[in-house]
């Protein structure tokens, strides 16, 4: 498979995510919202987040869309990802029988399942970062290959 092709696979699993989670929370804003004030981790900004998060996927989601800006939302991504990572490890430490407040689906996972389904993510972020800074230089003509 050509790199930019996985690249674009890559950023559409992202896009899909991200578009489909967002949508989850803001059609159900205020389950979403009451879960967050129930997080001893995001209790105190809970309104904030429950807005922010949804908002901060589409603008990644966007980013991702588009060739041009794809590399700087791949990085978003992934630094999203991390976040929602450290966010389960939190939980996992406080207590893991807090509701999960991920939107759709994706609500069904256990915080375990949460870790492993983000694990694979960030290691398809990474992927699509490497693969796009080297089509870059590619590009660029920084490499130069010899045949």
């Amino acid at each position: 498979m050509k790199r930019n092709t996985i690249i674009e696979v890559i950023a559409w699993l992202f896009v899909v995510l991200f578009l489909y989670t967002g949508i989850s929370k803001l059609l159900e804003y205020t389950v979403f919202r009451e879960q967050l004030a129930e997080s001893p981790v995001l209790a105190p900004m809970a309104s904030l987040v429950a807005w922010g998060l949804p908002l901060t996927e589409f603008v990644v989601s966007l980013f991702l869309f588009f060739p041009r800006y794809r590399l700087k939302g791949l990085y978003a991504a992934l630094v999203l990802m991390v976040l929602f990572t450290c966010y389960v490890i939190a939980i996992l430490t406080f207590s893991d029988k807090l509701p999960c407040s991920c939107g759709g689906v994706l609500e069904q996972l256990s915080w375990q399942g949460h870790l492993v389904f983000n694990g694979v993510f960030i290691v398809l972020a990474v992927v699509a970062i490497l693969l796009n800074r080297q089509s870059r230089k590619i590009s660029n003509g920084t490499i130069l290959s010899y045949r």
